[in-house]
């Protein structure tokens, strides 16, 4: 997994919480990167439905709730996935090991549970969970 991911996380923090429009420019100063790498973000993010822009204004919104944003959505958006695939078994075992001949199926149903563990995970956490241990990290109590 690249760091679009965790980018977009930080995108996302910065406009729920942000009392000032945001520019990309200003968003790449907070996440230490370039303008044009958070433009390329944030046109996954708006493909994904998960906020919006106006023509001709600077600022991003929020399409919904940050409670309703799962980070399953946010992780889909960002891998341009629509299902979690973090293991592939190596394409050409021996077929006359008895371990190569048989790796794939040994290993598919363990990989397959770790994904299918992770996209759980994923889906019972929100951008709020983000924002609540920012505001810990902070020693800071949001006031919503």
């Amino acid at each position: 997994m690249d760091t679009k991911f965790s980018v977009a996380l930080h995108i996302l923090a910065m406009i729920s919480e942000s009392q000032e429009t945001l520019s990309s420019q200003a968003l790449a100063e907070s996440v230490g990167t370039n303008a044009s790498y958070i433009r390329k973000v944030i046109g996954l993010l708006k493909g994904a439905g998960l906020i919006v822009s106006h023509q001709g204004k600077v600022g991003y919104q929020l399409t919904k709730a940050v409670s309703e944003i799962s980070l399953l959505e946010v992780y889909f958006a960002t891998q341009e996935l629509s299902q979690i695939k973090l293991f592939q078994v190596h394409q050409s075992p021996n077929e006359d090991c008895p371990v190569g001949k048989h790796i794939d199926q040994a290993l598919t149903p363990v990989f397959s549970d770790i994904e299918d563990a992770l996209t759980k995970q994923l889906k019972d956490h929100s951008l709020s969970d983000v924002i609540h241990n920012l505001y810990d990290q902070a020693g800071l109590s949001k006031h919503s």
